[in-house]
């Protein structure tokens, strides 16, 4: 099974990471497709970086690891992406592979405002991962729900891009060559 890691990595971090890496070392999930998102209907698309550089960051973050993958499969498709109809498509591009969802426990309890969700909930396995003053709502508890007793990773993107734009050190917070192409690029400065 593959699980899907939704997101903007805007940009990619050692939580991101540390939370992919745990899912295919300690569930039985075999990879994790990381699936930029171009646009999520949830986030101000302005704070983006654009996405082919936000692909780079994820590239250069796992190419030593062939457990996890980038992918692409929401850039050619319409915007705001919407998970239910990459799930759809993946499940025609793939009929044979067999895809999870991979989301922290905030996301998990707000899950009910997604569009389809109950559709993906009742054919989808999702791993949900541990995030600070969340316990997943009352999802939890349903059948299709893994609560995975993955690290608790108190590190966003957000908090990365503000240090980044304030000149604060975050090497340690991204992968050395993450962190060389931020810096390479002058990204998040502004």
């Amino acid at each position: 099974m593959i699980g899907l890691f939704f997101g903007s990595f805007n940009p990619i971090h050692v939580g991101h990471l540390i939370i992919a890496n745990y899912m295919v070392e300690f569930t039985d999930l075999k990879e994790v497709w990381f699936v930029i998102s171009p646009h999520n209907p949830h986030k101000a698309k302005e704070t983006l970086l654009n996405d082919n550089h936000r692909l780079q960051l994820v590239r250069i973050a796992i190419e030593y690891n062939n457990k996890l993958k980038a992918s692409t499969i929401e850039f050619s498709m319409p915007q705001p992406s919407y998970t239910a109809d990459t799930l759809a498509y993946l499940k025609d591009k793939y009929p044979k592979k067999k895809f999870a969802l991979i989301m922290g426990s905030d996301n998990l309890e707000s899950f009910h405002k997604w569009k389809n969700y109950e559709y993906i909930l009742n054919h989808y396995s999702i791993y949900v991962y541990p995030r600070p003053k969340s316990d997943g709502g009352i999802l939890r508890n349903h059948e299709n729900v893994k609560m995975i007793n993955a690290p608790l990773v108190e590190i966003s993107a957000s908090f990365i891009r503000n240090a980044i734009k304030e000149k604060k050190d975050v090497r340690y917070m991204l992968t050395d060559s993450v962190y060389q192409y931020i810096q390479e690029m002058h990204f998040y400065k502004k």
